[in-house]
C-alpha cells in the first residue's frame, strides 16, 4: 500500500511510503527529496568535487 508522505522540496512531486519504505530521502531540515532529485544532487556534488581536485 502506498501512503503519501509529502512532496519533494526540489521538484514538488508527490513522495510516497511503500510498505514502510520512504521513496526518497529525509533531509536534516525534515524536508523530503525524491530519489530522482537526490541522484541529480549527488551527481552535481560529485562533479563539483572533481572540479575542485583538478
Amino acid at each position: 500500500m502506498d501512503e503519501l508522505v509529502g512532496t519533494c522540496v526540489r521538484c514538488a512531486r508527490n513522495v510516497y511510503c511503500t510498505a514502510g519504505f520512504l521513496n526518497g530521502i529525509l533531509l536534516d531540515n525534515k524536508k523530503i527529496l525524491c530519489f530522482n532529485c537526490k541522484d541529480i544532487l549527488y551527481a552535481m556534488i560529485k562533479e563539483k568535487r572533481m572540479e575542485d581536485e583538478s
